[in-house]
């Protein structure tokens, strides 16, 4: 199991940091575009008994009616706080987090960010904050009517992280469109806790840009769907699976670490290639026109983006960046395929990273358990995404 203690008391565990509420229990939209499914009992169901995942990050925790819900559940389990931070919900730890917009004046934006805090009662402070700030706080990833360092100083208030989000996308992001050059011209680089880095780079791309050496990356699912959760995720060092642990894991102290970080090949994300925005044909940076169709409009993609940012040749070591295809994303493994290795292995974590290609064989067939095993290693062909359509893993 990935959390057995060494000589320290460091065991190591899986996170996924950036999970939303679809809907609350009384069936109201939180994010807009998530699942009617993927409310809070059946994400801390889905991450402990089918994913495997030890922390989750729910991050529209600041939604009023989320927090009452939590509440009522930790009184119904027996739910209780950690005392270094977050919810200890039976196999898993609930991180309590909120997806923020900031558009500033100059321009910069609209950029995502992520929060997180410590407790139920900072959470609850930082909400009423917020609720001031925002025009609907019942919603996912608001915009709010301040400043990126009045927002990153609510956050360090309350003892929280502040992370940007899908650091890269074309949309929404810090270096897609929310600043022409640097992340300074936004925040405050001293209040910066961590970069997520979004389902379209991994740690080599990211590392192109000089300023990012000094932060940790996160690789998380940003789910809308119980069956996105830990297509992306993060193995960390740890002796406890709480807030406090975890913010000395993104600061490399006492032994506590991130381990290695899990992310989809950057060409199965969304938005790695540039495309046509009429026709989604790829085209190359340079050109006026789609080849396939005429139209002048393109929706740039995250490795040209990145290489107009380019400052730097190389990064700092970091932990290792392991290409993980999905389950979903493996051709021709069904539902009643998925179903057989969930019987037999447990937890998807399992199948991933435990069962041997042999008992995988057994569950699923040869044929199924050598794609598996080759996603392991990314050695997949793999069929780039872009412009919103993600890339597509190829058998041959």
């Amino acid at each position: 199991m990935p959390n057995k203690k060494n000589e320290r008391g460091l065991g190591c565990y899986y996170a996924d940091l950036h999970i939303h509420i679809g809907r609350t229990a009384s069936g109201r939209p939180v994010k807009i575009t998530g699942a009617r499914t993927l409310t809070l009992e059946n994400i801390l169901h889905e991450a402990a008994e089918v994913k495997g995942i030890d922390l989750v990050g729910v991050i529209d925790s600041h939604v009023p009616e989320v927090l009452d819900e939590l509440e009522r559940a930790m009184e119904k389990h027996g739910w209780r706080e950690h005392e270094g931070g977050g919810v200890s919900a039976g196999k898993v730890t609930l991180l309590l987090g909120s997806e923020i917009e900031v558009y500033d004046d100059h321009c910069h934006g609209p950029i995502h960010v992520l929060v997180f805090l410590p407790t139920v009662q900072t959470m609850r402070t930082f909400s009423g904050w917020l609720g001031k700030r925002v025009k609907n706080m019942s919603l996912s990833s608001q915009r709010i009517y301040a400043s990126g360092r009045e927002l990153q100083a609510a956050a360090k208030e309350q003892g929280g992280w502040f992370i940007p989000a899908h650091a890269f996308t074309p949309f929404k992001s810090l270096y897609g469109k929310g600043v022409k050059h640097s992340l300074t011209e936004v925040f405050d680089p001293d209040w910066i806790d961590a970069i997520e880095l979004g389902l379209s780079a991994d740690t080599a791309m990211a590392d192109q840009i000089a300023e990012l050496h000094r932060y940790p990356y996160l690789t998380n699912s940003d789910a809308h769907s119980l069956r996105k959760i830990a297509r992306e995720y993060e193995e960390v060092r740890l002796a406890a699976p709480t807030f406090a642990e975890l913010e000395k894991a993104l600061r490399g102290e006492d032994g506590r670490a991130i381990v290695a970080n899990y992310g989809l090949n950057p060409k199965l994300g969304k938005y790695h290639q540039t495309v046509c925005e009429r026709c989604l044909a790829p085209v190359a940076p340079d050109v006026d026109r789609c080849a396939a169709c005429g139209h002048h409009r393109f929706v740039k993609g995250v490795f040209d983006r990145l290489a107009e940012l380019k400052t730097a040749e190389r990064g700092p070591k970091r932990p290792p960046y392991i290409y993980q295809v999905p389950l979903e994303f493996i051709p021709g493994l069904g539902s009643k395929a998925y179903e057989k290795l969930l019987a037999r292995f447990g937890t998807e974590m399992s199948v991933l990273h435990e069962a041997a290609e042999e008992e995988i064989a057994e569950t699923v067939g040869e044929k199924l358990a050598q794609l598996i095993v080759l996603a392991r290693s990314g050695a997949l062909h793999i069929e780039a995404g872009g412009g919103g359509r993600y890339g597509k893993v190829r058998e041959g």
